[in-house]
């Protein structure tokens, strides 16, 4: 579980303290402020992370910290702790983005059941983008023609009527399908519909 982090935020020295023996027993890595300044001036955690934030604190409360952090793009997964839980606090947390929301003294099994939720969101929050950054990556060594073949075979055109819709042969039209498919490193115009989905291209036109 060490390549998987928790982050925690929280002005109270015990409380804090109590929440890294928690983790650490666990076998989570365990990151720890008493401000909420500090916290925000890390990189982001480059293995799937969730932070636990203190609802009330002296300086930035948890949702000034919910506010920073969307300005800074920082997508951790949060889990709410609060000494003072009320029902309208606890609708806004979540309506602001927070995952779950926790009243102190907090129970350890409802926590640690929080923290693996979190961690299993992020974990797929990363997989995520990591395979759309591979997809951009490969499309972006796609010529010009190939970019045209990809819009025009993913909406069931046949080699002839791509080469007719370009103006060129159906050689060619095939040359650069096989071209296509190679570097974006699938062999089934299903899966080529499925990346063109997730590139957010849209067939330039159907048969």
């Amino acid at each position: 579980m060490g390549e998987r982090m928790v982050m925690v935020v929280d002005d109270d020295a015990n409380v804090r303290s109590g929440l890294e023996h928690l983790l650490e027993a666990e076998g989570y890595d365990v990151r720890a402020f008493a401000d909420a300044a500090d916290f925000l001036v890390q990189p982001a955690p480059p293995v799937p992370a969730c932070l636990i934030l203190d609802m009330q604190m002296p300086q930035l409360d948890g949702m000034s910290v919910l506010q920073h952090m969307a300005e800074r793009h920082l997508a951790l997964p949060v889990i709410f702790l609060t000494g003072h839980g009320t029902i309208p606090l606890s609708v806004a947390a979540m309506k602001a983005g927070a995952n779950e929301f926790l009243t102190k003294p907090v129970d350890p099994d409802a926590l640690l059941a929080a923290v693996d939720e979190a961690l299993a969101s992020d974990a797929s929050r990363i997989a995520q983008r990591r395979e759309a950054d591979e997809l951009a990556r490969r499309h972006a060594q796609l010529t010009p023609r190939e970019r045209e073949v990809f819009g025009l075979a993913i909406g069931g055109l046949l080699n002839k009527q791509i080469a007719d819709e370009m103006g060129i042969s159906e050689i060619m039209a095939k040359v650069h399908k096989r071209n296509l498919m190679q570097k974006m490193q699938t062999r089934t115009l299903a899966e080529l519909v499925r990346m063109a989905e997730k590139l957010g291209i849209v067939s330039v036109r159907s048969r």
